[in-house]
């Protein structure tokens, strides 16, 4: 399976942005990508006001992406914002494509070093999977990186490749936790992580807010045994990679760490 990553940094203008997912959709179908991943916030990066730039899932921009995907014949996993009932917007993953038409919630919010993600976003209470060529892909975005019961369900629901689009907050040793994280959670699920990241604004000199998790790039590709298989740069890239989903049979035998786990309080 090819698998795409598209790390560019969003636009303030979700136009601008569906012109990029469009470019970058075509170039990766002719470079023989299946999956096409974009980062979380692909709509619109963190920093305004999000209300004004939700759209509900039949709107137009999702429409414009369902038929980017369509045309590709792909699957295209970009993030964005939907209304929620209780006057927030919640920070959605668009999965469609391939046959799929779906989407994530974001469950766990970003409620650390000093942002509170959770004052305007709302949270989701399901996890996803879904069959692509008959392989099965779990989706999760951003700070559900630090909680691997998920990742482990994703696995245990059938996932042998988990797409987390992402808006990784700079700052002191957030680059390290970044590749710890990815790494710890494609072991802790024996699958793979293709995770994807906005790239960082200041590689493009775009000046952003303080404080706010815009994006530090560093997309990366790694193994059910937590290699780094391919990664970018912080800059916008398009990373095209090839994974085995046998590779996951393997490392699950290897160290069967799904099955051996133990339930106890």
């Amino acid at each position: 399976m090819r698998i795409a990553l598209s790390q560019f940094v969003s636009d303030t203008d979700p136009e601008a942005n569906l012109a990029t997912i469009g470019e970058q959709t075509a170039e990766a179908a002719r470079l023989g990508a299946r999956i096409v991943v974009f980062p979380e916030a692909a709509m619109a990066r963190f920093g305004i006001p999000l209300g004004p730039v939700a759209q509900p899932l039949d709107g137009p921009w999702a429409g414009a992406v369902r038929d980017i995907a369509k045309q590709h014949d792909v699957l295209v996993v970009a993030g964005m914002f939907t209304p929620s009932a209780d006057g927030r917007v919640r920070n959605t993953l668009l999965v469609t494509g391939a046959g799929v038409d779906e989407h994530y919630d974001k469950i766990h919010l970003f409620d650390a070093f000093g942002f509170a993600e959770s004052a305007t976003v709302a949270p989701g209470d399901r996890s996803l999977t879904l069959l692509v060529d008959g392989v099965g892909v779990g989706v999760a975005t951003c700070y559900d990186l630090r909680f691997p019961q998920l990742f482990q369900k994703l696995a245990r629901s059938g996932a042998s490749v988990i797409l987390v689009p992402a808006s990784w907050g700079s700052g002191p040793g957030k680059r390290e936790q970044w590749e710890l994280l990815v790494r710890a959670r494609a072991l802790d699920s024996t699958s793979w992580l293709a995770a994807c990241g906005q790239a960082d604004p200041s590689s493009v000199g775009v000046d952003t807010k303080p404080g706010v998790p815009t994006g530090i790039g560093y997309s990366a590709v790694v193994s059910p045994l937590g290699e780094i298989r391919a990664q970018a740069l912080d800059r916008p890239e398009l990373l095209v990679v090839d994974i085995d989903p046998s590779e996951v049979d393997d490392a699950r035998a290897k160290v069967p760490v799904l099955a051996n786990a133990r339930d106890f309080s």
